[in-house]
Formats: C-alpha cells, structure tokens, sequence
C-alpha cells in the first residue's frame, strides 16, 4: 500500500474498487487542522470525473502500470486500430478511450498505451506532432513580428489558430495538449 505522499498527477490509483486516473492533487494545511489532499481522478472504465479528500498519511492503493509504444494503424466502425512493432499484436480502442486526442491522431503515429496487465487503461499520443495545414487564409509576407493570429484546419481536421504568416501546405509543429501553434517545420 502507499500514502497521500505517493500519489501525482498522471497516476493510476483504486478508489471504490474502480482504476482511476489522476487528472489534479493539491495538497492543503490550513492554519487549523491537519494537512489533507485534494484528489481528481477520472474513473477509466465510465470516464467520469470523481473528486476526493484524503487525510495526509492515508493508506492509497496505487496501480502499477507499464507503458508500450503502439502505432495507429486504422479506424474500423468506432474502434482505432493500434499495432505493437514488436509482436505486430493489433489492439482495437473506442473511441472514447482516445478523447480530445482524436483530433490529432493520423496513420502511423506512435502512441503510448498504458497497461495494467493485459488490460489498456489509455492510449497518449505524443505531445508535439507535425501536421500539414490544409486550409487557411492567404499569408502576408514580412508580417512576421506581430501576435494576430487566424484559424487553420489541418490534415487531421483538427483547427487551430496560427499566425498570419502561415500558408496552405505548410508543415508545422502542433502542441496536442494545449492545441497551439509551436513553429513552422521544414
């Protein structure tokens, strides 16, 4: 068993007998009383957001986890299609397993899923992702310096705002977690 002191955002614990994922911990000593955390997890089985307070020094249970590198290799009905490089086992997710990533996510990206066992708890893609911009307004030469920035759909049909300078076909680097503009790829 571990305690309040083991648990991170990012983390997999039990509570009430479900897998959970950490998704915020914020630890608290008021002026009066004991210390205690502020836990939010995401339940991985029904996706539904669960908030908890613990004492600090109370018992958790954490669930180990392993993380294998999968390559998205289709979409079959409602299922993502994810091949292991290693065995070439193929794995099928819903949909819903994946989320906002979604958006992302293109033919023979390499993908993190997490596993308990045999049992995939997630699937993480990667962080920055180059993708080609395939609609957006013209862009205007020498019009570098300035913060304006206008939307761009890219091959994944995902949209982000970019700046102006940006063109139809350029390649660039996207940040998936706060879906933004990083810098243009050669």
């Amino acid at each position: 068993m571990a305690d309040t002191t083991d648990l991170y955002k990012g983390g997999y614990m039990r509570y009430e007998g479900n897998i959970c994922q950490i998704t915020d911990v914020e630890f608290r000593k008021p002026g009066k009383g004991g210390a205690f955390y502020k836990v939010k997890m995401r339940d991985i089985d029904s996706g539904k957001q669960k908030e908890h307070t613990y004492n600090s020094g109370s018992s958790i249970e954490m669930v180990r986890i392993e993380r294998r590198p999968y390559q998205f290799l289709y979409i079959e009905g409602d299922n993502y299609v994810f091949m292991s490089n290693e065995t070439f086992e193929q794995i099928p997710l819903h949909k819903n397993m994946l989320g906002d990533q979604l958006k992302y996510l293109k033919e023979n990206e390499i993908c993190q899923l997490a596993f308990e066992g045999d049992t995939v708890l997630s699937a993480e893609i990667p962080q920055h992702i180059n993708l080609e911009v395939t609609m957006t307004e013209p862009g205007f030469k020498g019009d570098s310096t300035s913060n304006t920035l206008k939307p761009a759909t890219l091959e994944t049909g995902a949209e982000i705002q970019v700046p102006l300078f940006v063109n139809q076909g350029d390649m660039i680097k996207v940040d998936t977690s706060t879906d933004s503009y990083i810098e243009r790829v050669k």
